[in-house]
């Protein structure tokens, strides 16, 4: 009877931990604006933005920051930790100085540990937990947006080797602690789709092999059981948009090797969302996702969660473009051809790299049957045909404002050639590409590689132009342009 009662008890403990779990991540999702740091909203973000956050981070009794190392260039990487507990939580981000969306999650985490807000949900975190952030690993690399760092190596294939100040310092950290969880964060490329679905993968997880094998024993499994929590948390947020890393081993790779050390690792990388080019609804879903599974592991219901849920989420895949375009006719040697192209608007850095442009591609092309598009049209029946040069130049910009870029777009024409281009920015903010007085637009051949510039045609009539990879529909006027080319 007292066996029953006890069991009884334990349940319904179970359950009050596990209501009070998810009334914290929803509220997580639903008060997140009052956390967000304001200061950081774009992904290009430097060195020289975090350290006056740091500064006021430092001043909070409740943090200790501590300058654990140097970049190679000589830039400042600082450890910080909050909380007193026996579980050591390691988190690093920006190991790849072009993925930056979890150093802005980061930071939201240290803007709600800061406030007032939910004191007994925190109360349970830093006393169960001790957690150590390194944000922005690779500070050189960031601040030219790139992923490899000043040495041009890829810091996470540099842990076997050592060569790197910035993997040294991750691994003395690693090892000085002693963590008994490892959060490894990323951002992935944007065509990753959950398998076998239109969807893309907003978030992937992955619990790394720590041997050729994928053997699993239990530091590996209770990553499982982590990254088993956080999917069930964000399919409430991104229903079938959450897919699972290739854990192929790599026996050079931090979280691999991290792992196989006895810490239990977990990857998270940031993909794509419709619409969300800063990564800012992702950021959300990372500060989301990573406070959820702090919170599961100060409270240590994350051992409930079932291990076969792990091999059930998609893996990823990768066969997303920004724009597909189903079935067009293009005409070649007098013959008509059936093809449907697939297009990705590529971004090129600013000199200083505090911004971009698009310079887009064609990626692939015949039967994309089994790929899909962020953007997607069926253009049975239409004519794919090269857009054409104005005949006329134009002699300033002020001139160019006057044109009716529509109404040539509709005649076909692509292509307007100036007098003097302006001298920036490097893009055209127009919906048609600029042409310098002695540039020559070379002959059209539809090809992999090329800049998708065209227009479709139906029954003698234009009704959709292709300006750099983006889709203008001309009978509407819809579009989602950013930027033509200027060609000089």
């Amino acid at each position: 009877m007292k066996s029953t009662a006890l069991r009884l008890f334990v349940f319904f403990l179970m359950g009050v931990n596990g209501y009070a779990q998810k009334e914290l991540t929803s509220e997580l999702y639903r008060t997140y604006d009052r956390y967000k740091e304001s200061t950081l909203n774009e992904r290009r973000i430097k060195h020289k933005d975090l350290q006056p956050l740091i500064y006021n981070i430092a001043k909070d009794t409740l943090f200790t920051v501590k300058k654990v190392g140097e970049s190679i260039e000589g830039r400042s990487i600082s450890l910080i930790s909050v909380g007193t507990g026996k579980i050591n939580v390691l988190l690093w981000s920006q190991m790849h100085g072009d993925e930056p969306t979890a150093t802005q999650a980061i930071f939201d985490i240290f803007n709600f540990l800061e406030s007032d807000d939910y004191s007994e949900e925190k109360k349970e975190i830093l006393n169960s937990l001790t957690l150590h952030f390194l944000p922005m690993l690779n500070p050189d690399g960031a601040e030219v947006f790139q992923r490899r760092n000043a040495l041009g190596i890829d810091i996470n294939r540099d842990a076997a080797m050592l060569q790197s100040p910035e993997g040294k310092i991750l691994k003395k950290m690693r090892d000085s602690l002693q963590a008994d969880f490892g959060f490894n964060l990323h951002d992935q490329s944007t065509y990753y789709n959950a398998e076998r679905t239109e969807k893309p993968a907003t978030i992937s997880y992955l619990a790394p092999a720590f041997n050729y094998e994928k053997d699993t024993n239990s530091v590996r499994e209770n990553a499982m059981k982590v990254v088993v929590f956080m999917n069930r948390i964000l399919q409430k947020y991104t229903p079938g948009q959450v897919g699972r890393y290739n854990d192929d081993f790599e026996p050079r790779a931090f979280g691999d090797n991290i792992q196989k050390w006895g810490t239990s690792a977990i990857l998270i990388e940031s993909g794509g969302y419709p619409g969300d080019v800063e990564k800012q609804e992702i950021r959300k879903l990372n500060y989301v996702s990573i406070l959820s599974a702090i919170y599961t592991i100060a409270m240590g219901n994350y051992k409930d969660m079932p291990l076969e849920e792990y091999g059930k989420i998609p893996e990823n895949d990768r066969k997303l473009f920004d724009l597909k375009i189903k079935g067009a006719t293009y005409r070649l040697m007098g013959h008509d051809y059936i093809l449907d192209l697939g297009i990705n608007r590529l971004e090129v850095d600013n000199k200083d790299h505090s911004g971009f442009y698009y310079s887009s591609r064609v990626i692939d092309q015949g039967d994309l049957s089994t790929y899909y598009g962020y953007e997607t049209l069926d253009a049975t029946g239409y004519t794919l045909w090269p857009g054409k040069v104005y005949p006329y130049v134009v002699k300033s910009m002020m001139e160019l404002a006057e044109v009716d870029i529509n109404f040539l777009l509709k005649s076909g024409y692509t292509y307007i050639r100036m007098a003097k281009l302006p001298e920036s920015p490097n893009e055209a903010n127009l919906p048609i590409h600029l042409l310098g007085m002695d540039y020559n637009v070379p002959d059209f051949h539809l090809e992999v590689g090329i800049n998708p510039t065209f227009v479709l045609e139906k029954n003698n009539k234009v009704r959709y132009a292709v300006i750099n990879g983006f889709l203008i529909d001309l009978s509407t006027g819809k579009e989602d342009f950013k930027n033509g080319l200027i060609y000089r």
